[in-house]
């Protein structure tokens, strides 16, 4: 018999704000009884829920039962900032260019986006919470704007359209006269992630039952069957898709050889009509990938209002400190100021931390780990689009089904070793502090 044993349950700091801003949820309901299903899935982020959704469009008689450790949108997929990305957007790189087949991450990406764009027809999901507008990586030095024009030509290259923005359009749209210049792309859906995830939750529900606060603390092989264990219930399936991204290390699987940084973002509450200029809604990314994420939404997303996303962390962990989230809160303070003078020493109303799963190698953990025991994992700080992606192929390569997600990830290697510790602690995190040094303005 194969088992394996959480050695720990997800730990999330600060509050998941794109939840919260937005109504309340239906009440949860936790698994209580042992049940059955043909297919399990544990989490309920992008991977889990795009999981549910592809096993039920391969079979819609399929039962499917999904399993998550919190509330839906409250882990990782309503602590992200929201950003589909469809063109390379690597973040160990110094402009985003990818290392590899480019045109290939692209067009893998893009089915992704077909899916949650269909997904949100389907469920009715609003406009507001999936919108395809694309966005703007914003350069606010001479080194920044370097970056945008090296990653414009490596556009250019791959046939891909992008439009230049000087220091007038970004104070246009943004109200900021932070920036130097702009580089727009228009594939991006920019999402209300919270929004999008509860959408997707509840319109799976017709088909699918969804469990939340009802952690996973281990998963047997018993005879043919996965028996999958939380506190006051089981479900036993020939199948199981473990769609919980980085906790997959605190099963057993992958050890030392996942990454787990934690990056770290503040929200402003409602801001005041007209303190802001430029468009209602914006988002922009940083030129260099270490820099600074800004975003402002308005209407049903939530209220108007500013995110900020910097500063990073290593914590092999998988619990972010509370130092780390006190020095979060100060950088971001800060970079705020410096783009909305004006505003500066607003008290921002959210500030959180939120798990991200890297690998060295830069490939997930999706494919069979043991028979009938599949993943969904390690999305590598992508978590929107390659976290759908890896759903879905971890559902067809369930199902027997042949694909180009399949054929892609099933070609990846494993993820390269860490270096043992405490030198990869000390070294990642030193690693961390000097290209955040180095993206200065950005």
């Amino acid at each position: 018999m194969s088992s394996h044993h959480a050695r720990r349950l997800p730990v999330h700091k600060g509050p998941a704000a794109w939840s919260a801003i937005l109504p309340g949820q239906p009440a949860p309901v936790p698994l209580t009884d042992n049940i059955t299903a043909d297919v399990a899935v544990v989490g309920a982020g992008f991977a889990g829920l795009s999981a549910a959704r592809r096993l039920l469009q391969i079979d819609p008689g399929l039962k499917v039962v999904v399993l998550d450790a919190g509330r839906v949108a409250e882990g990782a997929a309503g602590r992200n900032s929201g950003f589909m990305i469809d063109l390379p957007h690597d973040l160990a790189s110094d402009d985003y260019a990818g290392s590899g087949d480019d045109r290939a991450v692209i067009a893998l990406n893009r089915q992704a986006i077909a899916f949650a764009l269909s997904a949100a027809e389907d469920y009715a999901i609003p406009r507001d919470f999936v919108d395809p507008v694309g966005k703007v990586n914003g350069a606010a030095s001479v080194a920044g704007h370097s970056h945008n024009e090296s990653y414009a030509r490596h556009l250019s290259t791959l046939g891909e359209a992008s439009e230049m923005l000087d220091a007038k359009a970004m104070e246009e749209l943004t109200g900021s006269a932070y920036y130097l210049s702009g580089l727009y792309t228009p594939g991006t859906v920019m999402l209300q992630p919270a929004g999008y995830i509860r959408g997707l939750a509840e319109g799976l529900k017709a088909r699918a039952a969804i469990h939340e606060n009802s952690p996973v603390t281990g998963i047997a092989r018993i005879g043919n069957d996965w028996h999958v264990s939380t506190a006051h219930g089981s479900v036993t399936a020939p199948k199981v898709i473990m769609a919980n991204n980085g906790q997959l290390e605190s099963f057993g699987f992958a050890r030392r050889r996942l990454m787990h940084i934690f990056l770290y973002a503040s929200m402003t509450p409602v801001l005041p009509e007209g303190a802001v200029k430029g468009a209602d809604r914006w988002g922009v990314t940083p030129s260099d990938p270490m820099g600074t994420t800004m975003r402002k939404i308005s209407g049903a997303q939530g209220g108007s209002r500013i995110i900020t996303r910097t500063a990073a962390s290593f914590k092999p962990g998988m619990v972010a400190s509370d130092t780390a989230m006190r020095r979060a809160r100060r950088i971001h303070d800060q970079k705020f100021g410096n783009r909305f003078p004006e505003l500066r020493g607003m008290e921002m109303e959210f500030t959180w931390a939120g798990h991200l799963c890297l690998s060295r190698n830069s490939v997930s953990v999706t494919g069979e780990l043991e028979e009938g025991l599949y993943a969904a994992c390690c999305q590598n700080g992508l978590g929107t689009a390659r976290g759908t992606l890896t759903g879905m192929g971890a559902a067809e390569m369930a199902m027997e089904v042949d694909s180009d997600i399949t054929r892609v990830l099933r070609a990846e290697p494993d993820p390269t070793r860490l270096p043992p510790r405490p030198f990869s602690d000390i070294g990642a995190n030193l690693f961390l502090r000097w290209k955040e040094w180095r993206a200065g303005a950005e």
